[in-house]
């Protein structure tokens, strides 16, 4: 009997014809290596949700970016944790704040370097909520100005991408105009365009004290069951001029990614979040799972799925893993 069929397995004989046919790819240029910069002096924290990650402070932060540089990574994401916090959050816009002096300080030793400054309220703010609170509710507008003096403030200080995660309306076209006012036309928007109200960033907010302390971040935030939304967000977002489109989470949204990546002619940025990060920590410290390959299997399959870029805090993980090929 005559059979007539493709042999795909002539393609996965080898390593090396394997890898002459790999579609895709991870480069230590690809990901965005977050850090959280504390108030205070001689502090390393390990944040306990999420092993191998620390709170720094500002005087132990030339050390961490020379092991980053060393390991090639190119960019990094700022958050601040400071100790004082109000209803506004004005330390998250104050020309001295954690970020802003974290960034004075890594572009001025490493110039090359990527800095992408996280620009929200939620650190800094009493109530751990993204903006301007009435009563209970988060209101729109008033946090529109705010976002607008943090993105300001950010630039001014050295800061090569605004990367706004507030959600709030109009946020990219707010702080367009608003950098574009004061000179800073050439600094790009990265925007979490695409950004859900989601279970797994409460390592995250062990790590940025920012979780919220009455209710929840849904009435801005996108619905995880909810997929057409993800366009118009992201629509809208690229119609006000932002660079660079973020979704977030990563794992239980790449087909939104792959959604966004289809539609649209930016740069896709997909984090990687502390939930994400937390379990296959755990699962790993545990003799469960073998970390390296879970994890080059994970981002790996992120690339698969459309993004460009990674936020990750595997970064420095992975480019120790890559050196070693």
């Amino acid at each position: 009997m005559e059979l007539n069929f493709h042999r795909h397995r002539r393609l996965r004989s080898t390593e090396n014809m394997r890898a002459l046919v790999r579609e895709n790819h991870l480069r230590v240029e690809d990901f965005i290596y977050p850090l959280f910069i504390i108030e205070g002096e001689n502090i390393v924290n390990e944040v306990k949700s999420m092993p191998g990650v620390f709170q720094i402070s500002l005087d132990k932060l030339e050390a961490e970016m020379d092991e980053i540089v060393s390991l090639g990574i190119k960019s990094i994401l700022l958050f601040g944790v400071p100790l004082e916090k109000d209803e506004l959050g004005q330390g998250a816009y104050h020309n001295h704040g954690l970020v802003q002096e974290a960034t004075r300080l890594v572009k001025g030793k490493y110039p090359e370097i990527i800095v992408v400054a996280d620009t929200c309220l939620c650190e800094y703010t009493s109530h751990g909520h993204c903006g301007v609170i009435e009563g209970e509710k988060v209101l729109n507008d008033p946090s529109l100005q705010l976002l607008v003096q943090t993105a300001v403030s950010q630039a001014k200080a050295g800061a090569d991408i605004i990367a706004p995660s507030n959600m709030m309306d109009g946020f990219v076209a707010a702080i367009r105009k608003g950098l574009d006012e004061e000179g800073f036309e050439d600094i790009p928007i990265m925007s979490y365009a695409v950004k859900y109200a989601s279970s797994f960033y409460g390592p995250f907010r062990d790590a940025a004290d920012s979780t919220p302390q009455f209710g929840d971040r849904k009435a801005y935030q996108m619905d995880p069951a909810n997929r057409l939304e993800a366009l118009r967000e992201a629509e809208s977002d690229v119609m006000e001029g932002a660079d660079f489109l973020m979704v977030k989470p990563g794992l239980p949204y790449l087909d939104i990614v792959r959604d966004v990546k289809n539609h649209f002619n930016l740069p896709i940025v997909i984090y990687n979040v502390s939930g994400e990060y937390s379990m296959v920590k755990a699962a790993a410290l545990n003799g469960w799972i073998d970390e390296q390959k879970v994890v080059m299997e994970m981002l790996t399959g992120m690339k698969r799925a459309g993004a460009d870029l990674i936020i990750t805090y595997f970064a420095k993980d992975v480019a120790r893993w890559l050196k070693e090929y």
